[in-house]
């Protein structure tokens, strides 16, 4: 008999369907069950030894809420009999409701219950608590989870031991993760938390990778995939971190529309096994980032999603360095400048557009010093600086922090303009908001902001937080302009400043969105259900 391994996921929702993500013991046919008549069925398809199917769910009725059963040819496997959770429901929204998007980033997997957590409390775990006492309460309509799901290169001790137990730990890379195998272990230790498994099954979700999910500072610079490519191990590391997280995360961002035109996910699910077609996909997506999107647009109502990959879509020659190649920039403007109206645009990125002034300053100055400004020794001590303290956000790109900014103006003014841009990104560990402006009578019509969010769960040392409060400070404006002075910098076409923050802990920011008004809230996690709520402000009004 089919066991249900992993799942089930409820990924994307609209006014009529869905799609929900399992993974089983064996091949069958799973199918979804809703209590209103709904449902569908898929065959899984097979990846590696490891078996998924990615359900449509049809017939669903806007404006309804129904729970659902999972099946595996015939059998329910989903709620388990013991479940001490309620239903997993399934929300089919109307255009005009309004919508709750719940986001954060970085998540080390929680340790067992019977172990205490060094890090405090998971924001995701307390989050599926306080759902779960009270089911008719107010949830997020989706979770947007902004990179670093998983962590190859910082594995826990348990995860340490199963490796141990399967190879010799003294060979490369030691306790990171090797290949498809050990990245499902990651998988499971991270949605397998009953809290956390449970909350994704009823509250739809959308995913981006950040480098975590591959190795730290993944393509930060040409020189380092250079050095990275000439290690043994890498090339394994990387094939097997895509293929899990095209399995695992980017097939549950896709409509049902999307998934029927994907010819990679149609051929997978035609073969007896997928997994040669699925690293075929992921070698091409090496040697050439731009025959892959990563990238993908949900539409909530009138609010516009727009998911941009800030990592694999990377240009790195320092004479052209980009964060975006031509195509997915090209892909970025057409979706935030379609002629469809909407009232508030998010651009989802898992690196923060705007930073703290100082940081911005020094990356900006490490990109001029590795392109060579002013000479071949600054630009080695510029190539260590960027590795060194992570210098590969948007401002290390500047010719993409200048489009973006100019892009976002366009989006934002004249007749029909969405009411606010709001740039949501992780990564850094802490949270802010920072509102951007322009010189007199360049700016939008709309409020820009820069919501940023992290982590949900995961180490914030005092250096960190001493370093992040610093780069706001008048002082540390002073420090970046010598910086951009000497890297003979042009000066950012945008201003910002910081309006809250900085925040510190286990957190997750929600958007409530409602016609053009919007409203934010900061909630960091006390454990047994406990969200505490520091920060709530308007970002705009009806």
């Amino acid at each position: 008999m089919a066991e249900l391994r992993l799942g089930p996921l409820l990924r994307y929702a609209d006014g009529s369907s869905a799609t929900v993500w399992v993974e089983t013991s064996r091949p069958c046919t799973a199918e979804v069950r809703c209590a209103d008549g709904s449902g569908g069925e898929a065959r899984t398809f097979q990846i590696a030894g490891h078996h998924y199917a990615l359900v449509p769910v049809t017939g669903l009725t806007a404006g309804t809420t129904t729970s659902y059963d999972v099946h595996l040819d015939g059998t329910r496997v989903w709620p388990p009999p013991d479940s001490g959770f309620p239903p997993s429901v399934i929300r089919a929204p109307r255009e005009d409701d309004q919508v709750r998007v719940c986001f954060g980033s970085c998540r080390w997997a929680a340790p067992p219950a019977d172990e205490p957590d060094p890090v405090g409390p998971d924001a995701l775990d307390t989050l599926a608590v306080r759902m779960a006492a009270d089911p008719e309460g107010e949830r997020p309509d989706v979770l947007l989870l902004l990179g670093d799901q998983v962590y190859a290169d910082e594995t826990s001790p348990a995860t340490q031991r199963w490796l141990a137990a399967r190879r010799d730990l003294g060979d490369p890379p030691g306790s990171q993760v090797a290949d498809y195998e050990e990245y499902t272990h990651l998988y499971y230790e991270s949605w397998l938390d009953p809290e956390v498994r449970w909350l994704l099954s009823t509250v739809p979700s959308c995913m981006i990778f950040d480098d975590h999910d591959v190795i730290d500072d993944w393509n930060t610079s040409a020189a380092w995939v250079e050095d990275m490519r000439a290690t043994p191990w890498w090339r394994e590391r990387l094939l097997s971190g895509l293929m899990s997280y095209w399995v695992h995360q980017h097939l549950g961002n896709l409509s049902p529309a999307e998934l029927a035109a994907d010819p990679l996910y149609a051929a997978v699910r035609e073969l007896p096994d997928g997994t040669d077609e699925l690293r075929a996909f992921a070698s091409r997506a090496d040697v050439d980032p731009a025959s892959v999107r990563w990238s993908y647009r949900r539409d909530f109502g009138r609010t516009r999603l727009v998911m941009v990959d800030s990592r694999a879509a990377r240009v790195l020659d320092e004479e052209n360095r980009a964060m975006l190649d031509p195509g997915e920039d090209r892909w970025l403007r057409e979706q935030v400048l379609d002629a469809g109206a909407y009232d508030h645009l998010l651009i989802g990125t898992s690196l923060p557009w705007l930073l703290p002034h100082l940081v911005h300053d020094a990356e900006a100055w490490s990109a001029a010093l590795c392109r060579g400004d002013r000479g071949a020794r600054w630009a080695r001590f510029g190539e260590d600086l960027r590795r060194g303290a992570d210098l590969e956000h948007w401002a290390a790109f500047p010719a993409s922090f200048a489009a973006l900014a100019e892009l976002i103006a366009k989006v934002g003014s004249g007749a029909g303009a969405p009411a606010t841009v709001l740039v949501l990104s992780g990564d850094v560990h802490h949270a802010y908001v920072a509102e951007a402006s322009w010189p007199s009578g360049a700016g939008p019509d709309a409020r820009v902001l820069q919501l940023t969010c992290s982590p949900v769960h995961n180490a914030v040392p005092r250096a960190i937080r001493v370093a992040f409060r610093f780069g706001w400070s008048a002082a540390a404006r002073v420090l970046g302009r010598r910086f951009l002075r000497h890297g003979r910098c042009a000066p950012a076409p945008v201003k910002w400043r910081r309006t809250g923050g900085p925040w510190f802990g286990n957190q997750l920011m929600t958007l409530t969105l409602k016609g053009r008004s919007a409203r934010l809230r900061l909630e960091q996690a006390r454990g047994e259900g406990v969200l505490r709520t520091v920060e709530e402000s308007q970002l705009s009004s009806s």
